[in-house]
């Protein structure tokens, strides 16, 4: 029996719990695809500038978060 290092709980096994190395691992994914997405986006240089794409997106959210209120 061990001490998981991630959640701090005693695990069965000699090694860390699985769920646990798993939602460490999306969690670091998760951080490179936010910064690759602002690079993507080109945010760092004027946030105000978006591309139409996105405008759409945004336009359509809103327009479906109006309908459901």
């Amino acid at each position: 029996m061990k001490i998981c290092s991630i959640c701090k709980k005693i695990s069965g096994t000699e090694s860390d719990h699985l769920d646990c190395l798993e939602k460490r691992r999306i969690e670091l994914e998760d951080g490179g695809l936010k910064e690759k997405l602002v690079e993507k986006l080109d945010l760092d240089k004027d946030p105000n500038n978006i591309g139409k794409e996105i405008k759409a997106l945004l336009g359509h959210l809103n327009r479906e978060k109006e309908t459901k209120t």
